[in-house]
């Protein structure tokens, strides 16, 4: 469930992984902080960011992070199909 204040974005951490799946390892790559109305706009900003954010190797998994430490979505990269 959402939980920024009624009609109000929440903030929530992208965190941006490389992962290895023989052994379930992922090394971060990134940690930034977002402004989001929904869900569904925190994907589509960590999925911009994918491209678009500064990072030592390219992602190919994300986690999104509410404020209280919960992760509310994992994802590899591509998060969505085109």
């Amino acid at each position: 469930m959402w939980s920024g204040a009624s009609g109000s974005p929440m903030r929530v951490t992208v965190e941006f992984y490389r992962t290895r799946p023989e052994d379930d390892a992922r090394a971060l790559l990134a940690r930034v902080t977002r402004d989001a109305e929904n869900l569904a706009d925190a994907i589509d900003q960590a999925l911009a960011l994918t491209t678009t954010l500064s990072m030592p190797q390219k992602p190919d998994a994300v986690a999104i992070i509410e404020p209280g430490g919960t992760t509310i979505f994992e994802g590899l990269v591509p998060l969505r199909p085109d």
